[in-house]
């Protein structure tokens, strides 16, 4: 009889709290998408690639459609005007940022641009990336870094003229050497021994910067469904703290030898890169902006003038043993969706030995 009663009241207890949640659940006029399931929402429908899932899901539910990642409801507009009302008409409205694995572990926290809640803080870094980190002056003046690292990338292809090459090999290398002078004062990506710093080897810090684009581009089932994170059944979140330990003792490294210049240099130290524009700015204590995802941000400055000089400067064909319908276009997910088999191709010069 206990028992009876003990359960009557539980029940009772949970339609107390379920019934109100269910129908003002029906009152919200939420966008079309699919039924979720108990537990996981829609996470089911979530393959490798995301972004090709939620583009044939739009197919059938149209440009502004919910899906469910777990617990938490997630309204996704999938064309130019549905895109525009989120980002311009209601961008206040969508300002915050969610708070996953990837923000907290490899960016101290969600202490950087990208992932920081909007406020006084984040106002504070965007101010600081347009007026001083990444103003026309400030780019304009990090222009013979981008000619000389362009110019030896063309030299390199030069000599690699008539065997097969891996584009993106060669557009990493180039992207993080200027990434690398223009952020941090020097090449940490050179093949040569004497530009290395000691702390990473010129591969460890490529795979590092890989497994950072990589790691805060993965669907992490924790985020979605907090309740078994601690379980890290993809194991990510491992990933990201071994990366952040590393991520932070190279830093330090970094900084540790910035802080050294000025010291020395002293009344007449002048800023030659962005970390020493950020010392000067964080003179200030209450002010503070981490630098690691500045390196990554002026990644985007490089391609362009880097693909633009690969396409004039060469012809490419595939290795002779390829043919057309060989190449592999199958993706991988990441913070970008790069080719799951990297590109081969056979450069071959278009101008003068002297012009590259």
């Amino acid at each position: 009889m206990d028992l009876t009663i003990c359960a009557a009241v539980l029940l009772a207890a949970l339609s107390f709290f379920l019934v109100p949640a269910y129908l003002h659940r029906r009152k919200i006029n939420s966008p079309p998408g699919p039924k979720p399931w108990p537990i996981i929402g829609n996470l089911n429908l979530i393959g490798p690639l995301p972004h090709r899932t939620i583009h044939q899901l739009s197919k059938k539910y149209g440009p502004i459609m919910q899906v469910r990642f777990g617990s938490f409801p997630v309204v996704i507009a999938s064309s130019v005007e549905m895109a525009k009302i989120f980002l311009i008409n209601m961008d206040a409205n969508f300002s915050g940022r969610p708070k996953t694995a990837s923000g907290k572990y490899t960016t101290y926290n969600y202490s950087d641009i990208t992932w920081s809640p909007y406020g006084a803080y984040w106002r504070q870094a965007r101010k600081w990336c347009v007026t001083e980190l990444f103003s026309k002056k400030r780019i304009q003046s990090y222009e013979y870094i981008r000619q000389e690292e362009t110019k030896a990338l063309l030299k390199e292809l030069h000599a690699a003229s008539g065997t097969n090459v891996v584009i993106k090999d060669y557009l990493a290398k180039v992207s993080l050497n200027v990434i690398s002078r223009m952020v941090l004062g020097k090449k940490y990506s050179d093949d040569n021994e004497e530009e290395e710093s000691g702390i990473v080897s010129s591969k460890e810090f490529t795979d590092m910067i890989e497994e950072l684009f990589y790691l805060n581009g993965v669907l992490n089932i924790g985020d979605s469904i907090p309740w078994i994170d601690f379980l890290d059944l993809q194991g990510y979140v491992k990933r990201m703290k071994i990366l952040s330990f590393k991520f932070d003792r190279f830093l330090e490294h970094v900084l540790d030898e910035h802080n050294e210049r000025r010291k020395n240099e002293g009344q007449d130290f002048v800023a030659k890169d962005m970390v020493d524009v950020l010392l000067q700015l964080a003179d200030d204590p209450n002010l503070e902006v981490k630098i690691q995802r500045h390196g990554v941000k002026a990644f985007t400055q490089v391609i362009e003038s880097s693909l633009a000089n690969l396409l004039h400067g060469f012809s490419w064909k595939l290795p002779k043993s390829m043919q057309k319908d060989e190449v592999n276009m199958e993706e991988i997910f990441g913070l970008s969706t790069p080719k799951k088999i990297p590109l081969v191709t056979v450069p071959e010069p278009r101008l003068p030995l002297q012009l590259y």
